[in-house]
């Protein structure tokens, strides 16, 4: 090893020390949240069961309506710190040839009642002659798992979601482009910032997250919004050359 690698090694090594730590923590705050989660459903419980003609009742009710804003938080930060858990996570993927239309289509597939729930039409333009690429299937899933979420989240009154996958140069795009209202320069420019976040009870974790996992895939990830226009997300992973062409450009 050179001497100027060791710089990189270093800062590697000391953030792998404090991912670690930071993990530990949570782990840690984790274990007596959910005993306090637990305590606060046996003690609502306590409340639910007690005599309606008490004299007691009225503040039996405001007893239960500050127990279950407790259960309430509770459920908020056990969802920062799992949020929390897969951003500060140091995963060794294990990248395999793969075919991107099957595995966006199988998710899709997935993902179809709660679009439809939301009053969200699914649009897939996938490209059939798309080259092969490297995936670690579980994670790449949660990556656009969450942008999909995000997607159906921001159209509120419904809309529509177009999937689009082509070729590009030496790799393939993935574009997720969304009718909601979209951002303005201000907030795109603090998407991919950790815990920055627009939505009510948003870690702000989820954008830094995909990005995180689409980069350890060698890819690229970007956002392009204007308020009015919409949100499109395009991620880019490189196909190598030595792939041979995918063979299932659409699932069976």
């Amino acid at each position: 090893m050179s001497a100027g690698d060791e710089p990189e090694t270093s800062r590697a090594e000391t953030y792998a020390e404090f991912a670690a730590l930071v993990g530990g923590l949570a782990h840690e705050i984790r274990n007596p949240l959910s005993t306090i989660r637990l305590t606060m459903e046996l003690l609502a419980e306590d409340f639910e069961t007690s005599d309606p003609e008490s004299p007691t009742k009225q503040r039996d009710r405001r007893a239960k309506a500050k127990i279950d804003l407790v259960r309430q938080e509770c459920d908020r930060l056990q969802k920062l710190l799992g949020d929390f858990l897969d951003f500060a996570r140091q995963e060794s993927l294990t990248l395999e040839p793969g075919s991107l239309n099957v595995e966006v289509e199988q998710l899709l597939d997935f993902f179809a009642i709660r679009a439809q729930e939301a009053g969200v039409d699914i649009v897939r333009y996938l490209d059939p002659e798309l080259p092969a690429v490297r995936l670690d299937r579980e994670t790449f899933r949660s990556a656009v798992l969450n942008l999909l979420i995000n997607a159906v989240q921001a159209m509120e009154g419904g809309g529509q979601l177009v999937v689009r996958t082509r070729a590009a140069g030496l790799g393939v795009l993935l574009e997720l482009i969304d009718t909601g209202p979209g951002m303005d320069a201000e907030t795109l420019g603090k998407v991919f910032r950790a815990f920055y976040t627009t939505k009510q009870g948003g870690s702000g974790l989820g954008l830094p997250t995909a990005r995180k996992i689409v980069e350890a895939h060698g890819g690229t990830i970007d956002v392009e919004s204007a308020p009015g226009r919409g949100t499109k997300v395009t991620i880019w992973l490189p196909a190598p050359p030595r792939l041979p062409p995918s063979s299932h450009g659409q699932p069976a």
